[in-house]
Formats: C-alpha cells, structure tokens, sequence
C-alpha cells in the first residue's frame, strides 16, 4: 500500500458524505436556531445524548461563552455549529475535505466564526499546549491504527481543568462482516488491523469501508490514563436499528478531565 492510509480514509468518508452519509448531513436553519433558544442536544456515539452535565463547569446559563472547544475529528457540521451559536470559541478539526466544507457552509449561512482546520490526527495536532477548554471527540479512532498517540495530545492541547468527552467503538463490530445479516456469523478476530493482515485490507477495500482498526478498552480507556486523565464518567451505546444491537453494545462514551 503506496498511500498513507488515513488519505485513503479521508477519500472514503469524503464519498460516504456525497453519497448521504448519516455523520455528513449538517444542521438545518430551523435546528441551529432552536440550540440558540436552549433546545439541543450533542452526540458522540450513535443515539444517546451526552449529559448536559459533562459540560459541567464550562456550560453556564446554557451557554458556553467564551469556551474554547476543540471538534476533533468532528467535521460535518453538526455538533459545531451547536457550539458556536451557543457562545463558544469553536475550532474544528477533521482529515476530510467534505466534512470541513459543511462546517464551512453552515457558518456562513448562519454567521459565526469558526476556525476550520484540516488535519491528520495520527500526527502532532497544530494546537499550542493548553489551548482547550473541552475537547469533544466523536467515534472516529477506529480509523486510526495508534490511539495511545490521540490520547496524548489531546493531553498536550487541553487546559488544566479541561474535559476530553470522547466516543468509542467498543470493538465488538469488528467480529461481523455483516452486523445486519441474520444469522451473525463470528468471522474476524480482534485485534482487526488490516495493516497486519492483507485478506482484511482487501476485503475492506472491496466494501469501500476505508481502513479500519478495533480497540481494546486497555488502549481506549486505559490509553486515556496513562496519558494523564482522571476518568469522571461514561456510558454505553449502539447503532440504531442493527441486529447485533439487539444483543449487545457496540460503543463506550467517556468523560475525563485533565488535572
């Protein structure tokens, strides 16, 4: 493999956005104006809501004024636009190019400032240290092969007192190539890395899925630790309307503060 796999990442979730993609579909008018007038809500994983309380203390008189919020990995415009227009000082930053030019074209329909930041998270964030408030960090480390480098400087990036809220696949997906199919069939082993086996960089391929990696909780959680953060809360979560979300969870969601 010639290409550095986080493009080839970036190129599929540019066609996933053009093709639909639920995560590419940015807010409308009506639901920007409705999170100015105190009615929003914010996900990191695919249906339960984050707590109003995590964003505790940043969130005050349902604002965040002045709050310097960094959307990692979180282009589409959808959760930042919620930010800005609730007062914060918002800078998002996502690998590919269609998710970055929604968060641009709802800005300028709405008229806020955002700064729009194109980068690869497996490399050192274009962040100063302690430039963050809050870090908000939907499931997208399942396409990076290294997250104990994304704990780290999102370490590095926050404000002592600042909070990583964060949004993980658990990796259970990774043992179905079809989680929508019935019968489940246990198909792949975990750890999945396609860069360690070419039947699953060729089947990925083959699906257009771009290239994607299981985690264990020692690196997602215990990854979050050892960089340095005290863990406060989580919870759990699946996909909507899958049939291995009859079973079982698919996603962990966790908030964490740095000391």
């Amino acid at each position: 493999m010639n290409e550095d796999y986080t493009d080839i990442n970036a190129k599929t979730i540019d066609k996933w956005v053009e093709g639909g993609w639920e995560w590419g579909i940015p807010i409308s008018h009506e639901e920007y104006e409705n999170a100015k007038r105190g009615q929003w809500d914010m996900l990191l994983s695919p249906i339960k809501p984050v707590p109003k309380s995590w964003f505790l203390p940043f969130l005050k008189n349902s604002k965040f004024l002045d709050v310097k919020i960094l959307g990692l990995a979180s282009g589409g415009g959808q959760q930042m636009p919620i930010f800005a227009g609730l007062g914060a000082i918002a800078t998002v930053f996502d690998y590919s190019d269609k998710q970055l030019e929604s968060e641009k074209m709802v800005s300028l329909r709405e008229g806020y400032h955002i700064d729009i930041v194109k980068g690869d998270m497996t490399k050192r964030l274009p962040f100063l240290d302690q430039a963050f408030d809050i870090i908000f960090h939907p499931v997208s480390n399942c396409y990076v092969e290294d997250v104990f480098h994304v704990w780290n400087e999102c370490f590095r990036v926050l404000k002592h007192g600042g909070i990583l809220l964060a949004g993980m696949d658990n990796g259970v997906n990774f043992l179905f190539d079809d989680v929508e199919k019935q019968p489940l069939v246990l198909t792949n082993k975990l750890p999945y890395n396609p860069l360690k086996d070419e039947a699953l960089l060729n089947k990925l391929a083959e699906r257009d899925d771009g290239i994607q990696f299981s985690h264990t909780l020692e690196e997602q959680i215990g990854g979050q630790l050892k960089a340095g953060f005290i863990l406060t809360d989580l919870y759990e979560d699946k996909d909507k309307g899958s049939i291995l979300a009859e079973y079982i969870s698919q996603y962990i969601v966790t908030r964490a503060v740095k000391p």
